[in-house]
């Protein structure tokens, strides 16, 4: 038998949220939050993690030019002056289509144990890698002589 006491919630709706409710909200917004964070990276790293692919995909079409003119074709940072890079050894048309700046200027390039790199005209190198760096952060372009130059990342591996 109903009665009309206080406290007698029958026949009403409850209003709010239950407490479990509110916490798969707070635990919605904070993986939202996280996710959001990760998928933030510095515009640096962007930017020379981009230099390093275009590096190597640059060795790559010098190496192919030097097997097709075959002639022994050398990589090299240009040290000073306005910063970039050189290739000797390509003919002079070949030379003038491939770029010789980096997008940012501020990057700089390390050939890490010779002078410059050697891309051919043999289809079997010598492992050689270049370190690029801008700012605080570094990224390798290597190859192991037989495969293509890449870009070595953290976790990737050592570098040949």
């Amino acid at each position: 038998m109903p009665t009309s006491a206080p406290g007698n919630s029958r026949g009403r709706a409850v209003a709010g949220f239950s407490l479990l409710e509110l916490m798969v909200v707070v635990a919605l917004i904070a993986l939202a939050t996280g996710l959001m964070s990760l998928s933030l990276r510095d515009r640096a790293e962007s930017q020379l993690e981009e230099e390093g692919v275009r590096l190597a995909a640059l060795l790559e079409s010098a190496r192919a030019q030097s097997r097709i003119a075959g002639a022994d074709v050398r990589w090299a940072p240009v040290v000073g002056g306005d910063g970039g890079f050189r290739f000797d050894g390509l003919p002079e048309a070949a030379t003038a289509a491939l770029p010789h700046r980096w997008l940012q200027d501020e990057t700089q390039a390390q050939v890490i144990g010779a002078p410059a790199l050697v891309l051919g005209p043999e289809p079997l190198l010598a492992a050689q890698r270049v370190e690029l760096h801008l700012g605080a952060h570094a990224v390798t372009v290597a190859t192991d002589g037989l495969g293509p130059f890449a870009l070595l990342g953290p976790g990737v591996g050592p570098a040949p």
